[in-house]
C-alpha cells in the first residue's frame, strides 16, 4: 500500500489548461519528486456504429483518450526536469479487441495503447518509462455511470440489468487492481495486464488475432448463462 500525505482535487480532464495548472500545484506541494502519473479517468458508452451519435463519441473520446494526452503534457515536462518517473496510462482489454456495441470505447483504449506505446520508444535514455494498463472487468462504477442506448448481446437488457451484470462478472476488486499495477510499475514492467479476463483476452488475441472474437463470444455466453442460474 502507497502511505504519506494526499492531495486531492477535482479535476475535468478534458480540459487541457486545468490539466496543467494541476501539474504546477503537484509539482509545488509534493514533498519529494514525483515517481509516477497515472492518468486513469474513463467512461463508458454501448451502443451500435449504426446508431451512435457524435456527441456521445465525442464525449467519451475526450475522457478517455484526449484526458490521457492532456495528462501527459501536462506532467511529462516535470518528469523529463527530473531525469526520472514514469507515465501510466489505462487503456483496457477492449484496446486488446474490438468488441461489439463498444467501438467507441475500443477506439479510445486503441488509441491509448498506442500513444503510449509510441511515447515509450521516445523516452528511450531519458530515464523515463511509459506504461500500458490494460484491466479487465473491475468492480468500479463505470457501468453504472455510462451512456447506454443497447445491449450489446441483443438481449434486450435494462441499463440497470446491464451494470448489475458487469459488477457480478467483474473479476477484481479497485483494492486488487491498484495492488496489482503498483508490483507491475515497482517491478519494471512496461505493459500490465490486470485479472484473469485480461490474460484470456491477451492470449485469444495473440492466438488467432482474426478470430479472437470466437472465443471472446463463448466466454460471454458462458458467463451469462452462469448469471442466469443464479
Amino acid at each position: 500500500m502507497i502511505q504519506g500525505p494526499v492531495l486531492t482535487k477535482g479535476l475535468d480532464v478534458k480540459d487541457r489548461a486545468a490539466q496543467f495548472v494541476f501539474a504546477s500545484e503537484v509539482k509545488d506541494w509534493a514533498p519529494a519528486p514525483i515517481g509516477a502519473v497515472f492518468n486513469n479517468a474513463g467512461v463508458a458508452l454501448s451502443t451500435t456504429v449504426a446508431e451512435s451519435s457524435p456527441e456521445d463519441e465525442e464525449w467519451l473520446l475526450q475522457i478517455n483518450f484526449e484526458g490521457v494526452v492532456n495528462g501527459t503534457h501536462a506532467f511529462l515536462p516535470i518528469l523529463l526536469d527530473q531525469g526520472f518517473g514514469a507515465i501510466v496510462n489505462t487503456s483496457s482489454v477492449f484496446g486488446l479487441a474490438g468488441v461489439r456495441g463498444q467501438s467507441a470505447y475500443c477506439a479510445s483504449k486503441f488509441a491509448v495503447r498506442g500513444f503510449t506505446e509510441a511515447l515509450r520508444q521516445e523516452l528511450a535514455g531519458t530515464g523515463l518509462r511509459a506504461i500500458t494498463i490494460h484491466p479487465g472487468g473491475v468492480k468500479t462504477g463505470i457501468a453504472r455511470s455510462a451512456r447506454v442506448h443497447m445491449d450489446p448481446t441483443g438481449r434486450g437488457r435494462s441499463p440497470e440489468t446491464m451494470a448489475s451484470d458487469f459488477e457480478a462478472i467483474a473479476r477484481t476488486t479497485p483494492e486488487k487492481a491498484a495492488e496489482i499495477i503498483q508490483q507491475g510499475v515497482d517491478s519494471g514492467k512496461v505493459r500490465i495486464l490486470v485479472g484473469p479476463d485480461a490474460y484470456i483476452f491477451d492470449l485469444a488475441t495473440r492466438i488467432s488475432p482474426s478470430g479472437y472474437h470466437h472465443v471472446i463470444n463463448a466466454l460471454e455466453r458462458y458467463v451469462h448463462s452462469k448469471i442466469e442460474r443464479t
